[in-house]
């Protein structure tokens, strides 16, 4: 065998494999390799899809959150401050009260002052007429003279 055959021989047995495998096994080959560098890219996108959802999702519980806050110190703010009116307006009521009982106290004290000072002076003319009978030791009629009684009891 010549060894410049053989090597011819082999070489195109090589050419003829390389052709073969390229049209009818490569394309098959090339296509799998396809199929799962796509999947690769279809679950790296869908993981950076995930990422930026939670990323997202997170952000709007934070919003979510803080708005939760704003209007439960929003509430806090108005119970406090209903509360400061409920007391003003309690306070309110507490003066008008007791400025309405010191008017009725004054007034019950002022008709009392004026009954006592009838009282003092009724008896101020009794005990003028009967000092008055003491000296002039005679009788004076009440009757007669009851309007001098009633100007000296109103000069006293």
């Amino acid at each position: 065998m010549n060894f410049n055959l053989t090597l011819f021989g082999q070489t195109i047995a090589m050419i003829v494999f390389v052709w073969f495998c390229m049209k009818y096994i490569w394309p098959f080959i090339m296509e799998a390799i396809e199929t799962r560098q796509k999947e690769i890219a279809d679950g790296l996108a869908a993981g950076e899809r995930g990422r930026s959802d939670l990323v997202q999702a997170q952000g709007e519980s934070e919003r979510t959150i803080a708005e939760a806050r704003d209007q439960a110190r929003l509430i806090v703010e108005q119970a406090n401050a209903r509360a400061s009116e409920i007391v003003e307006h309690a306070r309110a009521e507490g003066e008008y009260e007791k400025a309405r009982q010191l008017e009725g106290a004054r007034s019950e004290i002022e008709v009392e002052i004026n009954r006592a000072r009838d009282e003092l002076r009724s008896e101020v003319v009794a005990i003028a007429v009967a000092g008055a009978e003491k000296l002039l030791a005679r009788e004076i009629d009440a009757a007669a003279h009851g309007e001098l009684l009633d100007q000296l009891a109103a000069e006293l």
